[in-house]
């Protein structure tokens, strides 16, 4: 019996396997995925077979498990393949850890399908990939904002924020984070907030707020072999979503090669990229991305946030 689950005690599991499967319910095995920095990403196993997958905050209140469970349950009902949320329990002075617990999808990740499979069968997948982006962006909405369970006060509410101004303020915190790392030059950072005072000209667009996974690379999707060798898109996993503008989410695809143009290919059959996109647009959504990838994972991400800018430093 394995017990590889980190920090998290052996009664801690058992007491939500068993929440979960009934006071029966015994643990068979338990072994780590990858996880955040605070959260902990578990494979768990009963003896009885049964299987899921277990995100742990220990210790804590953590509301970004009721978000994921309600943007889950969201995409399930377009059809889309969600891992169900089997279930969710938020800290409390007698309960103190917050968890997540989703159906296990089977599959490996979209990067692992491809070193596995054909040329002719990742075309398929991508095609697969791009109707599922094609669903989730026909979804429209009344505002930009993110999806969460519960709405805010209507004295909390902000009304017609304008696609610019919520994107900046999705971003303000992480570039003031981002800034102080000293590997980034100061030119640049003075070219970042001239560029962050100058959103509403570089993001300007006549479309309206569309549904977005928000977190679309190769590791959040699954794919799984099937009869004859044929390759499926099993599963979207981790959602982080937002209506917002779609092209944010194009560029995210492209900026960690998740698309290709079999993708493409299929996505503009039901929607139009104008020519902003393809000449400033994505080059912005894509420095912004850097930018938080600096910010979470270190100055790895320097480099490439420099090639980026350079780009969009061309038409501001």
């Amino acid at each position: 019996m394995s017990q590889d689950s980190g920090e998290v005690s052996w009664q801690t599991l058992r007491r939500i396997v068993q929440r979960w499967s009934g006071d029966e319910a015994e643990l068979a095995a338990v072994s780590s995925l990858d996880g955040g920095s605070i959260s902990t990403a578990l494979m768990i196993e009963t003896t009885d077979g049964q299987r899921a997958v277990l995100k742990l905050t220990p210790h804590r209140v953590d509301r970004s498990y009721e978000t994921e469970a309600h943007q889950l349950r969201y995409l399930k009902t377009l059809g889309l393949p969600a891992p169900a949320v089997l279930d969710c329990h938020i800290g409390t002075l007698d309960s103190p850890d917050s968890y997540i617990l989703l159906e296990r999808m089977p599959g490996v990740s979209l990067a692992e399908a491809r070193k596995k499979c054909s040329e002719e069968c990742f075309d398929r997948l991508q095609e697969q990939l791009a109707e599922i982006v094609i669903t989730l962006h026909r979804c429209t909405g009344q505002h930009y904002c993110k999806v969460e369970p519960r709405l805010p006060k209507a004295a909390e509410r902000i009304e017609a924020v304008s696609w610019p101004a919520f994107y900046r303020s999705l971003y303000d915190e992480i570039w003031r984070e981002c800034e102080k790392h000293a590997a980034i030059p100061t030119k640049a950072r003075k070219l970042v907030g001239r560029i962050h005072e100058k959103l509403e000209r570089l993001l300007d667009h006549s479309d309206q707020p569309r549904l977005t996974h928000g977190d679309l690379w190769a590791s959040n999707v699954l794919a799984r072999e099937g009869e004859a060798g044929k390759w499926n898109v099993s599963a979207v996993i981790d959602p982080n979503c937002r209506f917002a503008h779609a092209e944010c989410e194009l560029a995210y695809l492209d900026l960690f090669h998740t698309s290709t143009p079999a993708f493409n290919k299929v996505y503009n059959h039901t929607f139009r990229i104008d020519d902003g996109y393809y000449a400033y647009r994505k080059h912005v959504y894509q420095l912004y991305e850097l930018v938080n990838h600096v910010n979470l994972f270190g100055d790895r991400y320097v480099k490439p946030m420099l090639a980026a800018l350079e780009k969009v430093a061309a038409f501001v």
